[in-house]
C-alpha cells in the first residue's frame, strides 16, 4: 500500500489544493494498492502559471545539444529503476512482467534517446533563399503544453509526448490517468534527479473533468491526448474553438493480413504477441486476422492453437501472458462485445469467458472468433482486450478492401514471403502505420498516428517535434550574409 499526500507541479513537491483523492485498486485482487492526491482545477492554475513563468526562463534558450543532454539522462534515469517502474506498472494496470520490461519502460527510454539524437540534428534554424533575399526560417516552442496519458502504457506515452516537448523547449503539464498514478511519482523523482529546470513539468493525476478543465485552460497552447476516438473527438472539438494546436493518437482495429504464400510456422509466433499484446490493451493490436479462404482452416487451426497457448494469471509471474484488464468496467465491457459477437453469428474458437479458477480479479479468456463478417460489431469497434477474429479473404484486392473498411486507420501488418508483395499491399491499406513480417509496427524514430478516425497529426520523428513547434520567418536585408 503506498499513501503519496504531495503533487509535483512546476517542479516542487506541493501540497494540493484540496485533500481529493484517487484509489488505485489492483486489477489482480481487487484490492486498494495506493492513495494518492487527486488534482483539481487549483492545482491546474498552479501548474499554468509555473509551465509560463518556465516558458519566460532558461531552458527554451538552451541549446539544442543541452536540450538533448537532459533527455539523455532521463532515459538513463529511468533505465536506473526499470524493474521497479515495470513492476509498479503490471500492479497498477495489470499488464504483465513479460511484457512490462520492454513493452512498459525500455520501450520508453528508446523513444527518448531517438528525440535527443533528432534534437541534435534537427534544423531549428535556417537561412533559405527568399523572393527578394534570404529569409530566416525558425522553429520555436509553441508554447505551454498538455500531454493527457492513458492508463495502457503510462510511461510510454509519456515518452512520446514529453520528449517531444522538451526536445521543442516547451514546457508541460502531464495528467495521467487515475487507474496508473503512481509512477508518475517515480517520474517526478527522476526529474528532481536530473536537475530540469523549475516549471518545466507538472504531473497532476485526475479524471475527465479535471482532463477537460486542463484543455480548456487559456494558458494551454497546445494538447497531446492519447486515449478513445470517443474522447478524442471532444478534445479535438474544444482545441479547434479555441484554435488551440493539438495532436490526437486515437483507437484502432487493425487487421494482419496473412498472405496465400505465408509460412504459418515463422508467422505465427511473430503476429500473436502483436495481437495480444498488453492482455489485448493496445491501439495498435492486430485483432483482425484475415486469411485466404485456400487456407482458411489451417490458418483457424493455428491461431485456435496459438491463443489457447496463452497462460492466464497474476501479471506478476513471468511465465503468464495474459493478465487481468485494468478495471472490473473495462471487462465487463469486453465480455458484452463477446456477448455481441455471438449474437450476431460469429463463432467461438477458443475462450469466451472468464477464466476458471481465477475467482478474484478482472480476468477475461483470450478469445478468438471465427467465421466472422466484416460488418458484425466484433470487426468494426474497438474491444481493448484479448478478443481476435479471423476474417476469410478472396484475393489482395479484397484483403485490401477488408482492412480499409473501418473507421480507423492506425496499425496493419502482413505476412508473407515476397517482400514486394506485401509492399503492394503495405501501399494499399489506409493506416498510419505498417509492418510486413513485423512483430512491431511502430518504429520509435518516425512517425506515428492514424489515418481516419485514428487520430489527427503525428508522434516521432521530425513530424512529431513540428508539432510542438511553431514556425516564425524572418525577412533578411537583401544585402545579408551570414556570420562565417
Amino acid at each position: 500500500m503506498q499513501t503519496k499526500d504531495t503533487l509535483y507541479i512546476g517542479g516542487d513537491w506541493v501540497a494540493p489544493a484540496t485533500t481529493q483523492t484517487i484509489e488505485v485498486i489492483s486489477p489482480t485482487t481487487e484490492e486498494v494498492i495506493a492513495r494518492v492526491p487527486e488534482a483539481t482545477e487549483g492545482d491546474v492554475d498552479r501548474a499554468v502559471a509555473a509551465a509560463k513563468e518556465a516558458l519566460a526562463g532558461p531552458y527554451p534558450q538552451l541549446s539544442p545539444a543541452e536540450r538533448a543532454e537532459y533527455l539523455r539522462k532521463l532515459s538513463l534515469a529511468i533505465q536506473a529503476r526499470s524493474q521497479e517502474i515495470a513492476d509498479l506498472i503490471t500492479a497498477e494496470m495489470g499488464s504483465p512482467a513479460s511484457w512490462a520490461l520492454m513493452g512498459q519502460v525500455f520501450s520508453s527510454t528508446m523513444a527518448l534517446d531517438g528525440w535527443a539524437d533528432l534534437t541534435e540534428t534537427f534544423p531549428f534554424e535556417e537561412i533559405r533563399p527568399g523572393a527578394i533575399g534570404p529569409v530566416l526560417v525558425r522553429k520555436e516552442p509553441v508554447g505551454v503544453t498538455a500531454g493527457i496519458i492513458p492508463w495502457n502504457v503510462p510511461l510510454f506515452i509519456v515518452a512520446l509526448k514529453l520528449g517531444a516537448a522538451l526536445a521543442a523547449g516547451a514546457p508541460m503539464i502531464l495528467k495521467p490517468s487515475p487507474e496508473t498514478p503512481v509512477d508518475g511519482y517515480i517520474l517526478g523523482e527522476i526529474l528532481d534527479e536530473i536537475g530540469l529546470p523549475k516549471g518545466m513539468v507538472s504531473i497532476l493525476p485526475a479524471g475527465r473533468e479535471v482532463g477537460e478543465y486542463l484543455v480548456r485552460h487559456p494558458g494551454v497552447d497546445k494538447v497531446g491526448f492519447t486515449g478513445s476516438t470517443a474522447a478524442g473527438r471532444k478534445v479535438g472539438a474544444i482545441c479547434g474553438e479555441m484554435l488551440k494546436r493539438c495532436t490526437l493518437e486515437l483507437g484502432g482495429k487493425s487487421a494482419a493480413i496473412i498472405l496465400e504464400d505465408a509460412d504459418l510456422a515463422a508467422t505465427l509466433p511473430l503476429l500473436m504477441p502483436n495481437s495480444l499484446m498488453n492482455n489485448g490493451e493496445a491501439c495498435i493490436a492486430q485483432t483482425r486476422i484475415l486469411a485466404p479462404r485456400s487456407r482458411y482452416g489451417e490458418v483457424v487451426d493455428a491461431v485456435a492453437e496459438a491463443v489457447k497457448g496463452q497462460t492466464v494469471g497474476d501479471p506478476a509471474d513471468p511465465s503468464v501472458a495474459i493478465g487481468p484488464l485494468v478495471a472490473e468496467r473495462q471487462r465487463d465491457r469486453v465480455l458484452g462485445y463477446i456477448d455481441k459477437g455471438r449474437s450476431e453469428g460469429a463463432k467461438l474458437a477458443v475462450g469466451g469467458g472468464r477464466p476458471a479458477g481465477l475467482e478474484k480479479g478482472w480476468f477475461v479468456e483470450p478469445t478468438l472468433f471465427v467465421d466472422v463478417d466484416n460488418g458484425m460489431t466484433i470487426a468494426q469497434e474497438e474491444i481493448f482486450g484479448p478478443v481476435l477474429s479471423i476474417l476469410p479473404y478472396d484475393d489482395p484486392a479484397d484483403a485490401v478492401r477488408i482492412a480499409n473498411d473501418s473507421d480507423y486507420g492506425l496499425s496493419g501488418s502482413v505476412w508473407t514471403t515476397d517482400v514486394e508483395a506485401g509492399i503492394d499491399v503495405a501501399r494499399r491499406v489506409r493506416t498510419g502505420t505498417y509492418g510486413i513480417n513485423q512483430f512491431g509496427t511502430l518504429d520509435l524514430r518516425n512517425p506515428f498516428g492514424g489515418f481516419k478516425a485514428s487520430g489527427v497529426g503525428r508522434e516521432l520523428g521530425p513530424e512529431g517535434l513540428s508539432a510542438y513547434l511553431e514556425t516564425k520567418s524572418i525577412v533578411l536585408p537583401g544585402d545579408y550574409t551570414p556570420p562565417s
